[in-house]
């Protein structure tokens, strides 16, 4: 799968803005057949930037969620910048 394809959008609501600002990670919603691994790939490909850890859920409307944490050389407020979501 392509990253594009992969990384479906970014969440901005209340958790994800503290999880962005306390814990340096990213929230995005995935495609519900992508892989922690293609995750990260993903990630690293689309924002060249390193991935820490990737933790996954299903949400209650079915779909898939991914919490991203960055490696400490990356700002994920930095990144949400350059994605135009702040």
């Amino acid at each position: 799968m392509e990253p594009h394809e992969i990384l479906l959008y970014p969440l901005m609501g209340e958790k994800a803005t503290t999880l962005r600002e306390r814990e340096n990670m990213l929230t995005f919603i995935v495609s519900k057949e992508s892989t922690k691994k293609e995750i990260r790939e993903a990630v690293e490909k689309m924002l060249k930037v390193r991935v820490s850890s990737v933790n996954v859920m299903h949400t209650v409307e079915g779909k898939k969620k991914a919490h991203i944490r960055l490696d400490k050389k990356h700002s994920a407020d930095e990144i949400a910048s350059q994605m135009g979501v702040l």
